[in-house]
């Protein structure tokens, strides 16, 4: 594995509608972003850590944190800006300025502060040791709400089911397949395929399962607090 060049690249807008600044608002004792630079810096295996944003404050502290920063143009960073399109360009821009091209991107984004270098590391041990057959890898958390509990409400506002199910079968949440959900924590992909297909969730794409609490993803302030509460219990636990 060690002769893979694995690029780490944390996008960072300065703008967020859930949360104001939310990437240098403060989760216990350190800004949201900071949590995700220290990890990826503990990796055995990531070679390069990119922060890509439009936001010279965000620049300023990353680089204090000494993470690498290129910088996006604001049109990449709008609130309906596809993160995908921000990743392609930091690649672009590495490879026109230093001919860098690495064998595999990693995205990690800075909304899930739980995701640790242990699950960074063990994500990417799991899709190279399986690189012949696979190239990518997304990790994922088990989905406690079955999607065939989901209804629908009619103009007369009667429930309708979403999904038809046989509810005799299936009366219990036991009674279900286990379902998993994307936690947007980790993503791998292979640097040809990523670029051919412009995505890191191609075929064959593996899970990478991680546990609820390593899978909060801060969108609101409610989610702010969710994670302040799950740190305030593990520090009281240690």
């Amino acid at each position: 594995m060690i002769d893979k060049k694995i690029i780490c690249i944390i996008p960072a807008r300065g703008g967020s509608k859930g949360v104001h600044r939310k990437n240098l608002r403060n989760l216990g004792n350190k800004p949201l972003i900071q949590w995700t630079i220290e990890e990826a810096q503990k990796s055995k295996y990531i070679n390069r850590i990119i922060v890509s944003t439009e936001d010279k404050e965000i620049e300023d502290a990353c680089m204090r944190m000494g993470a690498e920063v290129i910088e996006r143009p604001k049109e990449l960073a709008s609130d309906d800006s596809p993160t995908i399109d921000s990743v392609l360009y930091t690649l672009k821009v590495l490879e026109d300025n230093e001919k860098y091209i690495p064998n595999y991107v990693m995205l990690l984004q800075c909304t899930s502060p739980f995701r640790m270098v242990a699950d960074i590391d063990n994500a990417i041990e799991k899709l190279l040791s399986k690189s012949k057959n696979f190239k990518s890898l997304i990790s994922v958390t088990k989905e406690e709400n079955p999607p065939w509990w989901l209804k629908s409400i009619n103009e007369d506002g009667i429930i309708k089911d979403f999904i038809t199910y046989d509810k005799k079968q299936y009366s219990r949440r036991q009674s279900f397949p286990p379902l998993y959900r994307l936690n947007g924590a980790i993503y791998i992909c292979d640097i040809d395929e990523f670029k051919k297909h412009r995505t890191f969730e191609i075929e064959n794409t593996l899970a990478y399962i991680m546990d609820s609490n390593s899978s909060v993803d801060i969108d609101t302030e409610d989610d702010l607090e969710l994670a302040e509460y799950i740190l305030s219990k593990n520090i009281k636990k240690s």
